[in-house]
């Protein structure tokens, strides 16, 4: 949509908008929103901003200094169709009260900062970056806790459990566990749901690769979109996800990005496609080079590996993260990267041949990230690479073309492992985070606020029992 703010709102008048929404992202990527009738969207609006209280969104301002300003982006116009008033939706950057100076800790600004300091290094011009959305559609979900009762129920009219049910419409194709790669109708019921989620992603004007069936038998679905800038795939993460669950809210039906929302069934991740280009070069590309690599796509690997069990505190920081990252379900648990191997945290696509089209692949993430800090973590992890001209095979972080968990025990043990707990990823975070507030990307107190949370996340999960130890001893 046109950038220029009397068109927007000529366009507004014209279209008789009802209702403008504000959307933006809190610390941890959580989605907020707020809403002004049309009456209210004025010229000033995108220069004075709307003022909300910052002391009430995660990981922002202490109740004495709540008072922040939430200015739109024009450029981020676009139409909300899930809406019963005609919605115009502005992707939003917070602003401090009175000067209207930056927020440091606004995910936006901390992206649109890495990528002013990528141009400033002369390393490239710009990164561009793919997420794959992986995620569990339900048909019905429950839980509870208290201090009595601890459990949830999860179901899918996919779902091989349900075999055995007398239910209307059970018609006997089900998928069996963990093999739900690719299914193809009348197993894979879920393909005129994720088409209308595709269908309003292009609207959206978020360009989608594929979309398909993934391994978890009961609902397990994928959504690739095509590579873009850095802030750009940001916003279009935080929309991505929010058309997909309201799509699928429409259809009576749950959506979860959650890692690992079931015992033994494959997890969801949150693999991040990524290169970097200057004057029209990819710089990642080299015929002759490793997998079609270049010297300075290896450092840059390198960087993402040398600080890898940091990054997992932005990448795959939640307790449910590392039930995802185990052995057994083409999810990575240690760093080194190859060729088209999926048991590796830094993959290079063997399918991407091309200059335009080489690429390096990360692994280890999940949805539980805010993708504006995880991306821009990552792009930092490998400019510290190129910056220190590492080297991943001198690091014994490979390649690596063999599938790990198969190599011998001491030669698995010679490969640094993935953090095994958000508590650990916290503490590597702790000790290796200069990479990431060096040029002020990260403002200084992003590390004490980020781990003071992820913290308490990990003690309230370690302070409950578990379901599970009821039954192994409750008879002690």
């Amino acid at each position: 949509m046109n950038t220029n703010i009397r068109e927007i709102l000529a366009l507004a008048k014209s279209e008789k908008v009802t209702a403008v929404d504000l959307q933006f992202t809190n610390l941890y990527g959580g989605w907020h929103h707020i809403t002004l009738p049309a009456s209210q969207l004025t010229e000033k609006t995108f220069v004075e901003g709307v003022p909300v209280d910052g002391s009430s969104i995660p990981g922002f301002k202490r109740l004495e200094s709540g008072d922040m300003i939430l200015v739109p982006d024009p450029s981020t116009a676009l139409w909300d169709s899930f809406w019963s008033s005609k919605t115009l939706s502005f992707i939003s950057s917070l602003y401090e009260a009175g000067n209207l100076t930056p927020f440091l800790r606004d995910p936006r600004r901390i992206a649109k900062r890495a990528e002013e300091v990528l141009r400033a290094s002369g390393i490239a011009d710009r990164s561009l970056w793919a997420p794959e959305f992986e995620f569990y559609i339900f048909d019905r979900v429950s839980y509870q806790n208290d201090v009595n009762l601890a459990g949830y129920r999860i179901d899918s009219d996919e779902a091989d459990w349900n075999s055995g049910q007398d239910l209307p419409g059970n018609l006997g194709h089900k998928i069996p566990r963990k093999s739900g790669y690719h299914a193809s109708p009348p197993l894979d019921r879920l393909y005129d749901l994720r088409a209308k989620m595709v269908e309003r992603l292009e609207e959206a004007k978020i360009p989608v690769r594929y979309h398909h069936h993934e391994v978890g038998g009961p609902g397990q679905s994928e959504i690739e979109i095509l590579m873009g800038p850095l802030l750009w795939i940001g916003d279009a993460a935080q929309r991505a996800r929010y058309i997909i669950k309201m799509t699928a809210h429409q259809a009576g039906k749950s959506v979860t990005f959650m890692p690992k929302p079931l015992y033994n069934e494959a997890g969801s991740g949150m693999h991040f496609h990524q290169t970097l280009w200057k004057e029209n070069r990819n710089l990642f590309y080299d015929e002759k080079g490793y997998g079609g690599i270049s010297h300075l796509a290896k450092s840059y690997i390198a960087g993402l590996l040398e600080h890898g069990s940091a990054l997992l505190a932005l990448t795959n920081p939640s307790t449910n993260s590392y039930k995802r990252l185990v052995p057994g379900f083409e999810a990575p648990v240690r760093l080194f990267y190859g060729l088209a191997n999926r048991s590796a945290a830094i993959r290079i696509p063997k399918y991407a041949t091309s200059h335009d089209e080489k690429r390096i692949e990360y692994r280890p993430s999940d949805a539980t990230c805010n993708v504006y800090l995880a991306i821009t973590a990552q792009l930092l992890a490998g400019l510290d690479g190129i910056q220190r001209k590492l080297d991943p095979t001198k690091m014994n972080m490979g390649p690596i073309d063999d599938d790990v968990a198969k190599l011998p025990l001491e030669e698995q043990s010679k490969i640094r492992q993935l953090p095994t707990s958000l508590r650990e990823s916290c503490l590597a975070l702790i000790a290796d985070h200069e990479f990431l507030t060096r040029d002020g990307v990260f403002p200084p107190d992003f590390v004490d606020t980020w781990i003071n949370q992820k913290v308490g996340e990990y003690d309230e999960v370690r302070k409950r029992p578990h379901p599970y130890e009821i039954g192994l001893y409750y008879d002690v």
